[in-house]
């Protein structure tokens, strides 16, 4: 395209980074009517009608965040608004884990996703209740609260939203009812031809009889086997039984072998992540596909609604608790104290988990003719304290901030009150 085109906004003199592009370096980015019209270096400013100089800021794909509980209401605390950990944290795209079901799935469309400003995808929850605060009534949540046929139904009759299933696999549940909901999970994603988002790691405690027999250690090698090419395995690094590390601190054998037949890992970030375990993970070769913040009430600071439970039982160490503050953006930052260049982190967050939900020819890339989902942020040099829910810190040598995001070419300031503030070493 000619530069004496007129453009409505232009992005000047940042560092462009598109995976899918196998663009790296200094490009302006060029927008009209909302697209993405132009990446190329060195733009003529005359030929826009608004320039926003982003010299020394790192220009990407608009941020996909995998794993967010944004069912605002629906499913009491854990709802965040849309837009505070979408456009105003950076991130353009949000994807819900296991929010609504095939009987909420309408109310999820009609209040969150048409109004949000921010791209709204889901992951239909296996369970007919969805997203509800599963950890106060797990009773909710057994295989008798699963209907295949009708949960394949809702996903085939709203392909625009619903691009996953969400399944848990873990001691709380496998003590109540084995493996059986898993079963039934992967069976609707092999009917409804979509990824099963599974969550490893504890998420119910244990019932009154104990284990049953159940071994967290054997979850993954007995889920594994039911799934298929395109599933996501979720929360590698958590800090409860039942993840990549087994209890001699070594990476589970499965993992390698299914990496290899097409399985994915999204790192689920939350207020689960343990620093100390990923490094174990990660100096065994696992490295995430796909990088969720997996914010939500219990693990952010915002007012429960009214009338939800005042506090768990267990509040003090139940596995949502969190008191560290982070973002997806902040997620970022984590991967790279962990080692991960920026360079190895940018996919985990742009093409991949467009991939991910087969939608590369929409979001994740700066192509000319897509909608103008672009996230600029701002790489602080320095050495700041990053910490997990487990106290360990780390030290990392730079830090990375959203600044703002366009979404179909809006302009979003990232100003949401949950983001985190730099905290010097």
């Amino acid at each position: 395209m000619s530069v004496s085109a007129s453009f409505d906004l232009l992005l000047r003199g940042g560092r462009v980074i598109c995976p899918a592009s196998g663009i790296d370096g200094a490009y302006d980015v060029a927008v009209r009517n909302g697209k993405i019209a132009a990446v190329q270096k060195d733009i003529l400013p005359s030929s826009a009608k608004e320039v926003v100089d982003v010299a020394g800021q790192l220009v990407l794909p608009g941020l996909i965040d995998t794993h967010a509980h944004i069912y605002q209401y629906v499913s009491g605390r854990f709802g965040m608004n849309p837009d505070m950990v979408g456009v105003h944290s950076g991130v353009t795209t949000l994807i819900d884990q296991g929010g609504p079901s095939c009987m909420t799935l309408p109310g999820f469309r009609h209040f969150i996703a048409e109004p949000a400003k921010s791209r709204v995808y889901a992951f239909l929850s296996t369970y007919l209740v969805g997203g509800l605060e599963g950890h106060y009534y797990p009773q909710l949540y057994s295989p008798d609260g699963v209907d295949i046929d009708a949960t394949v139904k809702a996903a085939r009759a709203n392909p625009d939203i619903v691009r996953g299933i969400k399944a848990h696999a873990e001691i709380g549940g496998f003590a109540r009812w084995g493996i059986r909901v898993i079963e039934m999970a992967a069976e609707i994603g092999r009917q409804a031809e979509l990824p099963v988002y599974v969550h490893f790691g504890q998420l119910w405690g244990l019932p009154e009889s104990g284990a049953n027999g159940e071994d967290a250690d054997t979850i993954l090698t007995r889920v594994i086997p039911l799934l298929k090419e395109g599933d996501v395995l979720a929360h590698p690094f958590t800090r409860h039984p039942g993840g990549f590390i087994n209890r001699e601190g070594d990476v589970h054998p499965v993992i390698q072998a299914a990496l290899d037949r097409g399985l994915k890992v999204d790192v689920g970030h939350g207020s689960h992540f343990s620093y100390r375990l990923a490094k174990m993970a990660i100096a065994g070769g696992i490295v995430p596909t796909t990088l969720g913040a997996d914010i939500h009430g219990y693990n952010t600071h915002v007012p429960a609604p009214a009338g939800t439970p005042d506090q768990h039982e267990d509040e003090e160490n139940h596995p949502f608790a969190g008191q560290a503050k982070f973002s997806l953006v902040q997620a970022m930052s984590s991967m790279m104290a962990l080692g991960l260049p920026l360079e190895q982190v940018v996919p985990m967050v742009t093409v991949n988990p467009a991939k991910m939900i087969a939608r590369s020819d929409e979001i994740g890339a700066l192509k000319v003719g897509m909608d103008a989902d672009v996230s600029v942020l701002k790489q602080r040099a320095g050495r700041y304290v990053l910490r997990d829910n487990e106290n360990t810190e780390v030290i990392a040598d730079s830090l990375l901030q959203p600044v703002f995001c366009l979404r179909a070419g809006v302009r979003f300031d990232a100003n949401a009150a949950i983001l985190p503030e730099a905290v010097a070493a």
